[in-house]
């Protein structure tokens, strides 16, 4: 591509929007030109210069100065760009850091609003000293059209969700359908052998760990690791080029497109709380080197700020300042790019508390929630909070609004207690499966305002719940120091892999418990993308530096774990079947009153009504209850027995047609037709009944 820096054409611009805009294309001999307005939030900078560069070998072109300055936004237009074109930012300044000024004019930075990478950011400690243009990757200046083909959003409603957690670049790695160009890509992520299994899973919503590009710490690098999660975000807007084959946005608006025209949405995990910049020690890479002490959030001591001091609320070394205007606008330009031009249909915050701190503390009514809900596309979105942080006050669930949902923790470790055999669960069990109305109280919030789970990213995959007793991160570099210790894990006698037929027996039926459990709660799911394979990490319950076959998932099953993803198949089945089993909707509770209402009866083992006493006997690990709707007067039973006994039942009122059993026949549905009065419930194991 040829290129003339002379043949530029620069006027002062517009200060909005802000980034990088082309505002017209022109086909010049065989290339096109395109006209640019650049506009950046730099406040306290003296001086903002923009750097042009070659595609390929991304050698620089020349530097422009911003000739325009409105208020705190420095704006210039430049015409006669070649297409492709790369582009970074220098701002000179004081370089102040105890004032919260961190200006180096030799440094380039990435401009916050950049939509797409010339390729993935890693961090090179000697190109970093050497302040080396090539340390860092550069912003595409391309204006690309794309055609979604009429395909709009599945719109799935909040109780009728299933969530499914997958890594773009592990779900695909292994799978021995995609080929293997397209493996641990966008594309291959949207291959039809992916999307066929999700579809035969039941599965209506597909959450990706971030995609926004991110930056692998100093420290992983230096022990030759990575940030594979990638927890670790320099842009919110730029898709990253780790998973592209040639062009991350039109790639990722493919896997979006795909996914909406097999009726699944797309949803994205999204860090709006800290970014890889880090502590006060941290590389300079955008926000800090351009307007350090507006983006972050510094510690206060008799209303002084302590510029030599960064919050963090996030554990990351640095959190970003949300009460800042113009983070704020950051923030919700993002979030309205990724719904519009990328057309995903909702998001996951992750350490959402932070998001919502004003004056340092969690406001319910923050600013940021107000803008969410006033706005006519994020309003729309699915929105799930992560409901903490690790700054003061940072647990927070239930506190979010009524139109957002919120990971409930509660109920992941309620759930492992129980099934664990912990004694005095069986209230709070009971709570928790119906949808946790102690914390998402009814008449002021529906049931999905909980997101029921058993695993996230972040712990112990199912299978590895059931087979590790404590966890084995030794690979990730930190001495087996990392990782929640408080896993509610059980082994079942065996730590790790075995051959024992008994204890595999008892772990199989231990995960269709806590599978049965999750699916016949009420709440929005969320299912970790693997623990249907019954994916292992190797006990590691931290493996967000693992980017390898620890992580990818293996989708060559045994005969067991083929009968227990058939069992995952047959649950989700029946969570679509039943409507009670996707939104319970009581005679006295009156957020919603249209839609079928449904009665619940308690019963003690010999059919007689459960009595308020009975609640409060700690031995008690069963429990059995009807649901009935009060329309069509059809009736589910439910038997819960994570006893070490059999339990003699007498069913209550009537016969009942057994629809499963999960310690007979590997949990699969009934085929006989003969109700029964009378019923052996075995030790450790669900019985449902139409």
């Amino acid at each position: 591509m040829s290129y003339h820096i002379p043949l530029l054409t620069m006027s002062v611009g517009s200060a909005a929007p802000l980034g990088a805009t082309c505002l017209r294309s022109e086909p010049v001999a065989d290339s096109v030109e395109q006209v640019w307005n650049f506009a950046v939030f730099a406040p306290d900078a003296s001086a903002l210069t923009l750097c042009l560069y070659q595609p390929d070998t991304e050698e620089l072109l020349g530097e422009l100065a911003f000739s325009g300055r409105t208020g705190d936004i420095w704006h210039l237009q430049v015409s006669g760009i070649a297409e492709g074109s790369l582009y970074a930012l220098k701002a000179s300044g004081p370089d102040k850091p105890e004032h919260g000024l961190m200006f180096d004019a030799e440094r380039i930075l990435l401009d916050p609003y950049v939509k797409q990478l010339n390729r993935s950011l890693g961090f090179n400690a000697r190109l970093y000293a050497a302040k080396s243009h090539y340390m860092l990757a550069k912003g595409v200046l391309r204006q690309s059209e794309f055609d979604w083909q009429g395909v709009t959003k599945p719109q799935v409603p909040r109780e009728k969700t299933v969530i499914y957690e997958a890594h773009v670049k592990g779900m695909t790695m292994l799978h021995p359908d995609v080929p293997e160009a397209l493996r641990g890509t966008y594309l291959g992520l949207c291959h039809p052998a992916v999307i066929k299994h999700l579809q035969q899973l039941g599965i209506t919503s597909l959450q990706l760990l971030p995609v926004a590009a991110f930056m692998a710490e100093p420290r992983l690098t230096k022990l030759q690791l990575t940030n594979y999660w990638g927890y670790n975000p320099v842009s919110f807007f730029a898709p990253e080029p780790r998973y592209q084959l040639q062009d991350a946005v039109t790639e990722f608006k493919t896997l979006v497109r795909t996914y909406h025209q097999a009726g699944i949405e797309v949803i994205l995990d999204v860090v709006f709380n800290h970014t890889a910049e880090a502590g006060e020690d941290g590389p300079l890479l955008s926000f800090r080197g351009l307007a350090n002490k507006h983006y972050y959030l510094f510690e206060s001591h008799a209303d002084i700020t302590d510029f030599s001091q960064a919050s963090n609320y996030t554990g990351c070394g640095n959190t970003l300042n949300l009460a800042n205007p113009m983070v704020q606008k950051l923030v919700m330009d993002a979030l309205r790019y990724w719904l519009t031009e990328m057309q995903v249909d909702g998001f996951r915050f992750d350490l959402a508390t932070t998001l919502a701190r004003e004056h340092k503390r969690f406001n319910p009514y923050a600013a940021f929630f107000q803008i969410i809900a006033q706005d006519p596309v994020l309003s729309q979105a699915k929105l799930i909070a992560e409901p903490w942080d690790v700054g003061p006050m940072g647990y927070q669930l239930g506190q979010f609004p009524a139109h957002w949902s919120e990971l409930n923790d509660k109920c992941r470790d309620t759930f492992r207690a129980f099934w664990r055999g912990d004694k005095g669960v069986l209230p709070e069990f009971t709570t928790r499966l119906l949808g946790s109305r102690d914390i998402f109280q009814k008449h002021h919030k529906p049931a999905c305002c909980s997101v029921n789970y058993l695993t996230y990213h972040d712990g112990f995959t199912l299978h590895d719940l059931v087979s590790y007793q404590d966890k084995h991160n030794w690979l990730n570099g930190e001495e087996n120091r990392d990782g929640h210790g408080h896993n509610l894990s059980c082994n079942h006698g065996v730590e790790g892999p075995t051959k024992d037929a008994i204890v595999l027996a008892n772990r199989y039926l231990h995960k269709r418990n806590l599978v049965a459990t999750l699916l016949l709660s009420q709440g929005m799911i969320h299912w970790l993308g693997g623990d249907e394979l019954s994916h292992s990490q190797r006990g590691n319950n931290n493996a967000y530096c693992q980017d390898n076959d620890i992580s990818w998932l293996d989708w060559h099953l045994d005969s067991d774990e083929e009968d227990f993803l058939n069992f995952v198949r047959q649950m989700l089945m029946l969570r679509r079947k039943y409507s009670c089993l996707q939104q319970l909707s009581l005679l006295d509770d009156n957020y919603q009153l249209h839609g079928d209402k449904h009665q619940i009866s308690w019963f003690l083992p010999d059919g007689s009504e459960k009595q308020q006493h009975d609640w409060h006997d700690p031995e008690r690990a069963a429990c059995i209850f009807q649901i009935r709707n009060k329309a069509s007067k059809a009736s589910l039973l439910f038997v819960f027995n994570a006893g070490a006994h059999a339990l003699d039942l007498s069913l209550p009122q009537r016969a009942w047609q057994p629809l499963f059993d999960t310690s007979v026949a590997k949990g699969m549905l009934k085929h006989q037709t003969k109700p029964l009065a009378q019923y052996l419930q075995n030790p450790h194991s669900i019985s449902v009944w139409l």
